[in-house]
């Protein structure tokens, strides 16, 4: 009996897997579809072990190439996350400290920069002027000498610590620092002690201009125009060269089971001894006033190399790269993902958790991931009650929790997530409350007549578009839906 409970046990595992692996396949099958995303790559590595490895799509649309597991991906600026891990590696053989000035390391330096240290390189949190220009051209015509002495006639941007702004001079002195301390080109170094030690065949640094086996092509609908990116929705060749001094801010070319390998060997103890080190180098950095900053409201912090996802439920370190490749390491969930695309713009953080889903329920948009604590309990309480009397529900939280707010801008987030759960009718009764709650406001009334419309209510549409108008004359989205109706 024990045995066949054994088989049976196991039996139910490997089909829960399937499950799994298959509905993960038609989501990222559909999730390209909706992007146009051409090729991807897929790693999910739980409990230590490589769960899934999956290749979709085309990894040359030119010639109709297969994306396959050996194919390889630009990973731009994830390559970061590895400068990090090469710090570490330094300090843990005593030869620096996170904490310490860079001027420690680097003799030739304005008086502004010495007080930097090697964190807030890390963190981009320094204040140093940027070696790119505006529209991310490597300064100096991509010379080392005429770049370095470019930069360092800039002023600073601001105190070191005081903010967040991502930076790629702090990358080429940390490729400096490790050259110098470690004997070897920083290249190097990282490959030695790092993609040898993994077994990382597939992976090395590289860029447009170097012929690589196997290595997709690279595109995107996005173009750079006077400064400012700009979508056209037509697929381009993009290509990208990045000089050597200039290849620790950006560089690697790897799979996406090379880095599932990389970050098995990171969290057991392969490339960093000390668990403190890896705790350290996902910690994210604390400015001056003590909060954290980061790129945006999902990845809002940034660590030593590795920007961060602040949160109560599920936090991750998630270092990104070149708007089409991403990873994130769950380490409260021995779980971590790796999806890399060729496609610039597809920007996979936004739906890596997504993913993290399908092994974690509760990560499920459709299951109120996502949305803050007191809008999770506004969920909860509107779903007891089918979504009916939704003002007096919030009135009720309201004076039973004198901590309970919430802003019209999360409110409205709701919304529209439960349009695209296809649930309309919850829409647009979450919209309706936003009206009574923010009556002044012609954002609420334009979300509110739209859904209307949406549902065929074109009376009501109408009426709640003319109260937006009025409350916002501006509103050129109310104006053309009214004119339109004339």
């Amino acid at each position: 009996m024990f045995i066949l409970m054994t088989v049976i046990t196991s039996f139910r595992q490997v089909m829960s897997a399937q499950t799994t692996s298959d509905s993960i396949d038609l989501f990222i099958k559909e999730k390209m579809r909706q992007m146009k995303i051409p090729g991807l790559q897929l790693a999910v590595i739980k409990n230590g072990r490589l769960e899934k490895s999956s290749s979709y799509g085309l990894a040359n649309v030119e010639h109709q190439v297969p994306t396959i597991s050996k194919t390889t991906f630009s990973i731009n600026s994830m390559t970061k996350a590895f400068v990090g891990v090469a710090i570490m590696q330094l300090q843990e053989q005593g030869k620096l400290k996170t904490d310490d000035s860079i001027s420690l390391y680097i003799s030739d330096i304005p008086n502004d920069w010495k007080s930097v240290t090697i964190r807030q390189l890390l963190s981009n949190t320094s204040g140093l002027p940027n070696n790119i220009d505006e529209k991310e051209q490597v300064l100096g015509n991509g010379i080392e000498e005429k770049n370095w002495e470019l930069v360092k006639t800039l002023p600073m941007e601001f105190k070191p610590g005081e903010r967040f702004s991502y930076n790629q001079t702090g990358y080429y002195i940390l490729g400096k620092i490790i050259t110098k301390l470690s004997g070897q080109h920083f290249t190097r170094f990282i490959e030695e002690n790092q993609f040898k030690p993994c077994n990382m065949t597939a992976t090395q640094f590289g860029d447009s201009n170097d012929i690589i086996p196997n290595n997709a092509g690279s595109y995107s609908t996005i173009i750079n125009i006077d400064g400012k990116w700009i979508n056209d929705g037509k697929l381009h060749n993009a290509f990208a060269t990045f000089p050597v001094f200039f290849r620790t801010a950006t560089g690697i070319i790897s799979t996406s089971e090379d880095l599932g390998k990389w970050l098995i060997a990171l969290q057991n103890g392969k490339l960093l001894y000390n668990k403190n080190s890896v705790q350290e180098l996902f910690t994210s950095a604390k400015l001056n006033d003590g909060h954290i900053d980061g790129f945006n409201k999902l990845t809002n912090g940034y660590a030593l190399g590795w920007p961060t996802v602040e949160r109560e439920d599920h936090p991750a370190a998630a270092p990104v790269g070149g708007m089409r490749s991403a990873l994130f390491v769950y380490p409260q969930d021995n779980l971590s993902i790796v999806v890399l695309t060729n496609l610039q713009g597809s920007n996979p953080e936004w739906f890596i958790d997504e993913i993290a889903g399908y092994y974690f329920p509760d990560m499920k948009v459709k299951n109120g991931f996502g949305l803050s604590k007191n809008l999770k309990l506004l969920r909860q309480e509107l779903i007891k009650n089918k979504f009916e009397n939704s003002f007096k529900i919030y009135s009720n939280i309201k004076r039973s929790k004198k901590d309970f707010s919430l802003s019209e801008d999360q409110i409205n987030s709701w919304g529209y997530q439960l349009i695209e759960q296809n649930k309309k009718q919850e829409a647009l009764k979450v919209f309706k409350l936003n009206t009574l709650l923010f009556p002044k406001s012609s954002n609420v009334y334009d979300s509110y007549a739209e859904t209307l419309e949406l549902l065929g209510n074109h009376k009501e549409a109408i009426i709640n578009y003319r109260k937006s108008l009025e409350l916002n004359p501006d509103n050129n989205n109310a104006r053309q839906f009214l004119e339109s109706t004339k």
